[in-house]
């Protein structure tokens, strides 16, 4: 059984690079420094002004993907530098597939985890609608209509780890009118291509810091942001190099990750982007040296 749990799926035995189709809000949030450095490794600069860095998260519902349809949150947890350019570094990933969980864990060497996105439509004074909706909001399976009320959507996400399940936060996605005309409103924004470099690794999978790129093609939209919610909210002590202590050591146990990957979400939202008929590819991971130019490729099929 063990062995069985182990063997990759068939989909991504087909990548790199690994194509994922879908729809993705994402989110940028002014980070405290402080709260990124507990998750970004010493050999890294952490991008950073006035005590903050920019965070946020990439919330992701992929219809077409090498593990098949499922629901994925990125925890941003700031930005570092990569001369000449910056690349994100991930806080935690949560998915409802086992099968990505894996993938992320193993290949890339993201700090992934099992989760459950429970969808339902917030309470509002009426339902009666006023214009169809054929945005992210509808892909994610949460609603295709926006009412006069303005009533909203929720997704309340919760790690699990065996039998056991822990709320982690809940996601207001409201359905707002949009000024303009109806024909206005279907509008899904200007097509794009972008390359959003990310660091990843320094797990127990992956010990090596790594390096990929995520090529994105999709049509952008600037939307109002989420409202994030936890009933969570305890902060971790800090050390005095902004690294969460636990025992005397300087390494993030899993807990204090986790409610520190809330902190994040918590923070103070700036700006939302909505990423519609969205096709993502994702590289193989190489180790990256810091100060050297030197990369290796570590991921094959």
């Amino acid at each position: 059984m063990a062995a069985e749990k182990e063997r990759p799926c068939a989909g991504y035995q087909h990548g790199p690079p690994w194509v994922f189709k879908g729809s993705a809000l994402y989110q940028l949030h002014l980070v405290k420094a402080s709260t990124a450095r507990a998750f970004v490794p010493r050999e890294l600069r952490l991008v950073e002004a006035f005590g903050y860095t920019l965070g946020g998260m990439f919330l992701a519902r992929y219809h077409d993907s090498p593990a098949g349809e499922f629901d994925e949150l990125v925890v941003i947890a700031g930005i570092v530098w990569n001369p000449p350019t910056s690349c994100a570094w991930a806080a935690r990933v949560l998915v409802n597939s086992a099968e990505a969980c894996r993938h992320g864990r193993k290949e890339v060497g993201l700090p992934s985890h099992v989760a459950t996105f429970s969808k339902t439509e917030a309470a509002g004074l009426g339902n009666e609608p006023l214009v169809k909706s054929n945005s992210f909001l509808s892909i994610l399976g949460i609603g295709s209509t926006i009412t006069k009320q303005g009533s909203g959507r929720e997704i309340e996400i919760s790690e699990t780890k065996g039998s056991s399940t822990r709320h982690f936060c809940n996601i207001s996605l409201p359905l707002t009118v949009a000024t303009g005309s109806h024909k206005h409103r279907k509008w899904m924004g200007p097509a794009i291509r972008m390359s959003l470099p990310s660091f990843s690794g320094q797990t127990e999978d992956h010990p090596d810091l790594l390096k990929y790129s995520c090529q994105v093609e999709c049509r952008v939209s600037p939307v109002k942001p989420a409202r994030i919610w936890s009933s969570r909210t305890t902060d971790p002590q800090e050390s005095s190099d902004g690294k969460i202590s636990r025992a005397g050591s300087n390494v993030l146990a899993d807990s204090d990750a986790q409610n520190q990957s809330i902190s994040v979400l918590l923070s103070r939202p700036i700006f939302a982007l909505e990423f519609n008929s969205l096709k993502m590819h994702v590289d193989a991971p190489k180790i990256f040296v810091p100060h050297s130019k030197k990369e290796v490729g570590i991921s094959s099929n």
